[in-house]
């Protein structure tokens, strides 16, 4: 394939206000149109920590308790922001949104990012009663490396490793009880065998920062990293949507992935998009959030 794209890379900027969460009925985030909806910003999710490990949550007007649907932005790793959140057409329909800042790869090398995702479900479970979240309905999703991050937050529930003890709410589980990766990664040990000429120029730099090496001199590491390598008879049902023409991230990654899954046994869905390629309004059109509010209700009981 030779359609090129381009990358954006630019670092967003963390606004952070106090350490209180702020209240708001601000405009909707950049991809929503929401007329009316509850939003608080910059949510510290680990006392005392950082700027990038804040989340915004948006809820709908109806007091709940809703399922909520946790949003990891992508970014190759290294870049995006919590700010860019293309779920509002979900909200509509009664889904609570947590829209995640982490730790870029540019700040700390894997498993900084997955400990922080971690400790941001964590405290979103403790403080479900505050803000109307149904506690036993979480779901993780996000595109690109953000949906590499969500698959991977959702099949290793329960893993030591990743968990981390980031937060005041280590007695809270992380676990989530649906997963959507829009054009993720899944098995970074074959990743680079399946990309084209430009996802090699994308892939190999964001790995270097990501693992600190290559996934063939950091195997253990890329293997943990792979959330193919996590699918076991009880992981999260799994829906999967990827473009067949992604010059950036190989499609084959998700056919990886759906594959172990049926080979599992475990219920997956996998939409594949024919022509589209990296990321685009299309993705996140009625269509396709329709495919995933019916995919949610399904599993978020």
């Amino acid at each position: 394939m030779n359609r090129r794209i381009f990358f954006h890379t630019a670092f967003a900027v963390t606004v952070a206000a106090a350490f209180l969460p702020h209240f708001s009925f601000a405009a909707d985030a950049p991809g929503t149109r929401v007329e009316t909806k509850r939003v608080f910003k910059d949510v510290a999710y680990v006392e005392g920590g950082r700027e990038d490990q804040r989340l915004d949550i948006y809820l709908p007007r109806d007091s709940g308790p809703h399922p909520l649907i946790v949003w990891v932005h992508g970014g190759a790793w290294r870049a995006g922001s919590k700010k860019d959140m293309p779920l509002g057409g979900l909200i509509a329909r009664g889904f609570a949104v947590a829209s995640v800042d982490y730790r870029l790869s540019t700040v700390a090398p894997m498993l900084a990012m997955m400990h922080d995702i971690k400790a941001a479900i964590r405290f979103l479970r403790a403080h479900a009663a505050e803000y109307g979240f149904d506690a036993k309905g979480f779901a993780v999703t996000g595109s690109s490396a953000g949906g590499h991050l969500a698959a991977l937050t959702g099949t290793s529930n329960g893993n030591a490793e990743l968990e981390g003890k980031l937060g005041a709410h280590c007695d809270q589980s992380s676990d989530v009880q649906a997963i959507v990766s829009f054009f993720g990664a899944s098995n970074l040990r074959t990743i680079l065998g399946q990309s084209t000429e430009h996802g090699l120029s994308v892939r190999v730099p964001a790995l270097q920062l990501l693992l600190g090496g290559q996934p063939d001199e950091k195997p253990a590491l890329a293997k943990l990293a792979s959330p193919i390598a996590h699918v076991n008879a009880h992981v999260p049902p799994l829906l999967l949507i990827h473009g067949d023409a992604d010059p950036q991230m190989p499609f084959e990654q998700s056919r990886e992935l759906d594959a172990a899954y049926r080979n599992a046994g475990r219920p997956v869905e996998f939409v594949a998009m024919p022509g589209s390629v990296h990321g685009g309004k299309e993705f996140f059109d009625a269509e396709r959030l329709a495919i995933v509010e019916k995919f949610l209700r399904a599993h978020l009981k």
